[in-house]
């Protein structure tokens, strides 16, 4: 059983500049709720409630949000706001979350190895949460399915075009089932003539705590950062890596547009919105046409 996951959220979001000057840019709303709280929810529907969140400089509001709001509810009670105390009670207790301060950026396998003395010995899960997964079984649940299956690291990955090869993680693997491929190889954004397949690893893993070992030893890219495909690469030589082409529809919540995207995307699937918003949407393009 999996009991914890790393979130990390240390990301200075320069893309949405001016909007995250002051404001995280994992609690930019998705439609009706912050970004982050998507992937909290994916976790604590997965059974993981024990949340390691790596947070830097100006990211309270995190912390605020998760947090009870004592002086809120209180308000709400006296109003006989019923619905609205209910909501705010239950995102406090989605999960047991603590937080720890990546006081410098050095890159996505730097934030995870932060959580190394609160993880332990244990295997734990990590969300990235620019990627929001729309899934009847959470994303998480279908790799843990694989984990429970062979005991390994699995990682999340979705077939992507030539195009957008080059953004991604890039792994080398062939298939063993369904949707369940043995890996032998990962690429940090090759080019597309250059990439051992086009299925590239997306915010969802698995990992075996040997994974923080091996962030120790990567050396730091031309960038400074320290990279977890670089890290993964490394743990090939002791242990198995299984990916998981997931089943869902992944958001991209990593630049304005695709969390633009997003948020008419979950809006037009929402139960007493969609209708409204279809129809204000589909006239809005006639104007525009």
């Amino acid at each position: 059983m999996i009991r914890k996951a790393v979130i990390p959220a240390a990301g200075w979001g320069t893309r949405f500049l001016p909007a995250t000057k002051a404001q995280p840019k994992e609690t930019l709303p998705l439609f009706d709720r912050p970004m982050i709280q998507y992937v909290v929810e994916e976790a604590a529907a997965a059974g993981i409630r024990e949340i390691v969140m790596i947070t830097a400089a100006g990211k309270g509001a995190i912390e605020d949000y998760f947090d009870r709001s004592y002086e809120l509810e209180r308000l709400l009670h006296a109003r006989r706001d019923q619905k609205h105390l209910s909501e705010l009670r239950r995102i406090s207790d989605l999960a047991d979350i603590v937080y720890v301060r990546q006081r410098e950026q050095f890159g996505l396998g730097h934030a995870i190895l932060m959580a190394k003395d609160l993880i332990g010995n244990e295997p734990f899960a990590v969300f990235l949460p620019d990627d929001i997964i729309e899934a009847q079984v959470p994303a998480i649940q279908q790799l843990l399915r694989v984990y429970e299956r062979y005991r390994c690291n699995v990682l999340a990955v979705e077939r992507v075009v030539d195009s957008v090869i080059s953004r991604y993680g890039i792994i080398d693997a062939w298939k063993t089932d369904e949707r369940t491929f043995k890996v032998r190889g990962l690429v940090e954004k090759p080019k597309a003539d250059e990439a051992p397949s086009n299925l590239a690893i997306i915010g969802r893993y698995i990992v075996t705590p040997e994974l923080f070992c091996m962030l120790e030893k990567v050396r730091p890219d031309t960038m400074g950062e320290i990279q977890l495909t670089d890290a993964l690469h490394g743990l090939l030589s002791y242990q198995s890596i299984y990916a998981y082409e997931y089943e869902g529809r992944r958001h991209d919540g990593g630049t304005p547009l695709g969390l633009l995207k997003a948020s008419v995307a979950v809006a037009l699937g929402r139960a007493g919105v969609a209708n409204d918003f279809r129809k204000w949407l589909e006239g809005l393009l006639r104007e525009a046409s």
